[in-house]
């Protein structure tokens, strides 16, 4: 098998179908790559490759213009008289002659904001003109890393798949797609790949699609994980300066402006380089521009260079995007490397009449078999020749995934990955059977340690094994069991859990799970158990208030439709109380003692809130995204909620047969929230939650509305839902109440126009929250710095809180990270 594939491979070099090949270079022998290259007058087109080789597909005979298309160099119309293929056509371009003419030069206006001036306004007339179309995408992706590390926090690298040579150089991930997409003006959107193929795995898909690369300079923002500020946007003078480095005329005797596009701020969102504007149509000719990793918040990247190519149809006189490619660096601790994701645009129809149902919620669909094309498919569909280090490591990686599938190879690796370490004594133990697709782990009490007031010190002991229908684990069943023992209390607390998740597309879990732990009274919970250990130990404070809890339960959830998914459950619980068992902190206070495990009585250490008692309890939870897209891939589905759309969350809870009847209730509640980008002035996000219980009477205190507060400087969970200064329970109701969280993130609009402070690269946050309940209304507002930090590392956020109304617990600065 392995010697067949080698050979069906190398023999592609030999295979060749009706195409037109060749090399581009310039005048000193330079090969050229990402030339654009087309049959003029149409959107057939290709691009060069990284080494400037390049093949077309095409299949007619006769005459035709072939037109090479590179920036800062002239663009040359070669006519060819073609009787039969393959055809060779080796071009040399030459440098273009930017030049400035005299009357530009003297102008009082800068130039180049005319220019740009004209074409914002000239933008959604632009858009509008091109209502619709359909295209033919075609995009290949590649990643490299340098000299990477043989062991990265004490684990062995490997070889990353088989991408590394002897220098620890090479490819971490190659792939190509073929799809097929449409347009409707302004944002309908739909991609059908009927190929994709990823190196070294023949059931992976590919991730560059079309519709995660639509960089769309004519609209306000450009989303690359944050949004970027277009240097074609309606506010785009507050951000840019502009300079015009000169003019050149195309083969259409369209004048084209070059223009240098430069941040009037470092820090702002913000491209750094050129874009190429038609004189008195107003339209863009092409782009070369880049943006820096710290812009879009992600501190792996080092900086992202977009190209993008448009091509000229004088008789409808659209410009239209023909290629399109992405360059990257990363640099983070010991890995660096680059890639680059290059998009060729062929093939369009434009003004086709679609149906009102064509454009749906499903934005991309991947076709079944799409991971099945063979190499004859691939060299007949891929309009741009590979390079020999592509070729080597679709060689290199497909021969060897046919070993390193093997049932003895991945029982090798399982060997020595399993082999038992003395530090995993301590700190716990996985195994592995990869052929199988099983796994079990230990987790020693070491992980867990911890320490309240109730247990004293405690750990858990935790198993947990799983067997999976495929590798990829979309199919799975997990049994696990769980130990918790604590040396103050003397007492031992088990409980154990079955879940089965029936697919990836629906993603339906069924789990059964039962036992006695011990809980929070809050069981969000308020406060981590790592750090209500660190303020008991240390502060003389314990804030985690718990109960005793036997149960069994079983719950089921599913997707049923697209954007809504129900969550069922119903259990049977016996909940009693516990106390403080011990005194003990690392540091002793003389004029300080824990306060009682009650939460309502602090000084209550005799009586728990509530009377000791049994019940069933049903649960039923309605969660619905309205505007969800999604893509779709065989076996699975990737929800993409949308922005424009909140997320609404409806909740009815009863609790029946109870020991005590005053413990039966009913409880409807209703949560609603939502992100909201605002251009260029950040995002903001709110979140309103309400109910009531019906029949309101004095139920057990676990079952009471709890709302999450804080009594540390540090705030606990950075979650909109959380309140910054609210004692815990001091809130707590078994009535109706209401509670909502507002925050709005100005990202750099604010702190980057002051000086000295812009120097931070902070983000400047402010926000307002309120709770209503039966008693006083208590308020919060609070101002802070997010994005803080140094370097790429930039987790930490200082709030300043101000609390009004109910238990007035005065001001507050408050600490987060972000980790």
């Amino acid at each position: 098998m392995q010697k067949w594939f080698l050979v069906s491979f190398l023999l592609l070099g030999t295979y060749t179908h009706a195409q037109i090949q060749g090399n581009v270079t310039d005048k000193n022998d330079k090969r050229l790559a990402f030339v654009n290259i087309y049959i003029e007058n149409s959107f057939i087109g290709t691009t060069t490759n990284d080494n400037g080789d390049y093949e077309l597909d095409f299949t007619k005979t006769g005459r035709f213009t072939l037109v090479f298309k590179f920036l800062g160099y002239k663009t040359l119309k070669k006519e060819v008289n073609i009787q039969q293929y393959p055809y060779k056509l080796n071009v040399i371009l030459q440098p273009e002659r930017v030049q400035l003419n005299e009357v530009v030069i003297k102008a009082a206006e800068n130039p180049a904001n005319r220019i740009i001036k004209a074409t914002i306004a000239k933008k959604k007339e632009i858009q509008a003109a091109i209502s619709a179309y359909k295209a033919d995408f075609y995009s290949r992706g590649i990643f490299r890393i340098k000299d990477a590390p043989e062991r990265f926090l004490g684990q062995d690298i490997g070889d990353l798949g088989g991408g590394l040579d002897s220098t620890r150089t090479g490819v971490l991930y190659l792939s190509e797609t073929v799809s097929k997409i449409d347009y409707q003006y302004p944002n309908k959107f739909k991609e059908r790949i009927i190929a994709s193929k990823v190196s070294g795995d023949d059931n992976g898909f590919s991730f560059n699609a079309a519709s995660e690369v639509q960089f769309n300079l004519y609209e306000n923002t450009v989303e690359m994980g944050n949004k970027v500020i277009s240097p074609l946007a309606d506010y785009a003078f507050d951000y840019y300066r502009y300079t015009l480095e000169g003019v050149f005329y195309d083969s259409h005797k369209n004048m084209i402006n070059k223009i240098r596009v430069k941040p009037r701020r470092d820090q702002d969102n913000c491209f750094n380089g050129h874009i190429y504007i038609v004189e008195d149509q107003w339209t863009i000719y092409a782009s070369d521009l880049t943006v820096l990793g710290r812009v879009i918040n992600n501190p792996v990247l080092d900086t992202l260079k977009v190209q993008q190519n448009f091509n000229f149809l004088p008789k409808e006189k659209y410009w239209m995007l023909a290629t399109q490619s992405i360059d990257f660096s990363y640099k983070f601790m010991k890995f660096k490397g680059n890639g680059r994701f290059t998009a060729v645009y062929r093939n369009y129809e434009l003004q086709p009449k679609f149906t009102p149902k064509h454009f749906g919620n499903e934005i991309v669909k991947i076709e079944t078999n799409a991971n099945r094309k063979d190499s004859v498919y691939w060299e007949k569909y891929r309009p741009i020749p590979l390079t020999q280090e592509e070729i080597t490591d679709y060689i290199r990686k497909d021969s060897i995934q046919y070993i390193r599938k093997s049932k003895k190879y991945l029982d090798s690796i399982d060997k020595k990955g399993n082999k038992l370490k003395p530090l995993q004594l301590l700190l716990g133990y996985s195994h592995a059977n990869t052929y199988k697709n099983t796994t079990w782990s230990i987790d020693t009490p070491l992980l867990s340690l911890g320490y309240n007031t109730v247990q004293g010190w405690n750990g858990d002991f935790s198993f947990r094994y799983t067997k999976a229908a495929d590798e990829n684990y979309f199919k799975f069943w997990q049994l696990g069991a769980n130990l918790q023992y604590g040396l103050s209390d003397e007492q031992v607390r088990a409980t154990g859990r079955f879940t089965y998740k029936f697919n990836n597309v629906s993603r339906p879990f069924l789990t059964v799970e039962g036992g006695t732990q011990l809980q929070q009274f809050n069981n969000s919970p308020p406060i981590s158990s790592t750090l209500n250990s660190l303020f008991t130990l240390f502060a003389k404070e314990n804030y985690a208030k718990y109960f005793e809890n036997t149960f069994a339960r079983v719950s089921y959830s599913q997707e049923y439709i697209n954007g809504l998914r129900i969550y069922t459950a119903l259990g049977y619980q016996q909940r009693q109380g516990v106390y403080n068992t011990t005194n003990h902190s690392i540091i002793a206070y003389d004029d300080k003692s824990f306060s009682s495990n009650n939460p309502i009585d602090a000084t209550n250490y005799v009586y728990a809130p509530f009377a000791n008692h049994h019940l069933w309890k049903l649960q039923v939870r309605a969660s619905i995204r309205f505007g969800q897209k999604y893509h779709s891939r065989p076996n699975h589905k990737v929800n993409i909620p949308s922005p424009k759309y909140p997320l609404l969350d409806i909740a009815y809870d009863k609790a029946f047969a109870a020991k005590v009847s005053d413990y039966n209730y009913d409880k409807l509640s209703v949560k609603i929230r939502q992100q909201l980008p605002i251009g260029n002035k950040g995002e903001s996000r709110y979140a309103i939650h309400a109910g009531t219980f019906f029949n309101e009477k004095p139920i057990a205190f676990m079952d009471q509305q709890h709302f999450n507060g804080n009594a540390i400087f540090i705030r606990d969970h950075e979650n909109l839902s959380n309140f910054m200064n609210l004692p815990y329970y001091s809130h707590s109701t078994s009535g109706s109440f209401l509670e909502m969280h507002t925050e709005h993130n100005f990202q750099g609009f604010i702190m980057n126009r002051i000086p000295l402070l812009k120097h931070l690269k902070s983000h400047l946050v402010g926000g307002y929250k309120l709770l209503s309940t039966n008693q006083q209304p208590y308020m919060e507002w609070h101002i802070g710095l997010d994005n803080l930090g140094i370097g790429k590392v930039r987790i930490l956020r200082i709030d300043y809180v101000r609390s009004i109304g109910g238990v007035y617990d005065g001001d507050a600065v408050l600490f987060s990270l972000k980790l």
